[in-house]
């Protein structure tokens, strides 16, 4: 009989929010994988749980995954957390689930606390759809990498930060995204939680003045319509009727759908514009 690995989300910030279900599997199983276990064994001891803890880390992910394989093979059962949160986003959880579906073990993911959706629905911005990225990469070469394919997004961005790196990335931000709306989520949950919504400008001004402390969740809004249209209104409003229609047309346009597209572009009578491509 195989054993069966357990996904455990565990606090935020406050201890109120652990569920009972996790809880019960805290309770029930052989061994509990922890990201830290000193952290771990805080929040076993809140709630009167004893049990055996393995470290399981971003640093010995690989060869602890094959240990905790083994146990599941020999019909032990596994609860999984990290420091706080959902294993397996961000964190080295995501490993060993991978071996678990490779290797056709069973798995139970429980649902429960989240940094992410606590910040987007705290930040006021759109919900419908959002990208999650993260700690951006220390590099500038890699992170710019990183906001260049998210730029053009309209989808909310999320990204997590270090209170030492905050002003750094916030300018960063600034600079790749433009002076957006954004939400700066700390200490989600905790006695000292802090929502800051405004522009990003606004923002680095507002810490400016603080020594920002604790884990932060930013919060940025994706790129507008408003955005767009100024966008591709820059890339032809300087041009001749005529250019912009034969700009279209080499885009692969045929001639009548870059005339439609002109006139909706410049808000004229589509018999107007076609003038202007008679001798195109």
């Amino acid at each position: 009989m195989m054993g069966k690995l357990y996904i455990v989300p565990t606090p935020i910030g406050n201890l109120k929010d652990m569920t009972l279900r996790g809880l019960e599997v805290l309770k029930e199983a052989d061994f509990v994988a922890a990201e830290d276990t000193r952290q771990t064994l805080k929040l076993l001891n809140h709630f009167g749980i004893k049990k055996s803890l393995i470290s399981y880390h971003q640093h010995n992910e690989n060869g602890k995954s094959q240990d905790l394989i083994d146990l599941l093979e020999q019909g032990k059962n596994i609860a999984l957390v990290s420091d706080a949160g959902t294993p397996g986003i961000s964190d080295p959880g995501c490993v060993v689930i991978r071996e678990c579906i490779k290797k056709n073990l069973d798995f139970e993911v429980l649902p429960g606390a989240t940094a992410i959706t606590t910040a987007v629905v705290n930040s006021g911005l759109d919900t419908t759809g959002f990208t999650f990225k993260g700690f951006l990469p220390r590099e500038n070469k890699d992170r710019t990498a990183v906001i260049e394919k998210l730029k053009n997004s309209q989808e909310t961005l999320i990204f997590y930060e270090a209170p030492h790196r905050l002003l750094n990335t916030l300018q960063f931000l600034l600079d790749n995204l433009g002076n957006r709306r954004m939400a700066t989520c700390r200490e989600l949950t905790k006695i000292h939680e802090e929502i800051y919504r405004n522009n990003i400008k606004d923002v680095i001004e507002y810490f400016k003045d603080k020594n920002p402390r604790g884990e932060f969740v930013l919060v940025v809004e994706g790129k507008t319509d408003e955005e767009i249209e100024m966008e591709q209104r820059s890339s032809w409003e300087n041009m001749s009727i005529a250019e912009h229609i034969r700009k279209y047309i080499n885009e692969g346009l045929s001639k009548k759908e870059a005339v439609k597209k002109v006139a909706k572009d410049r808000n004229m009578q589509k018999s107007e514009v076609y003038k202007h491509s008679i001798e195109l």
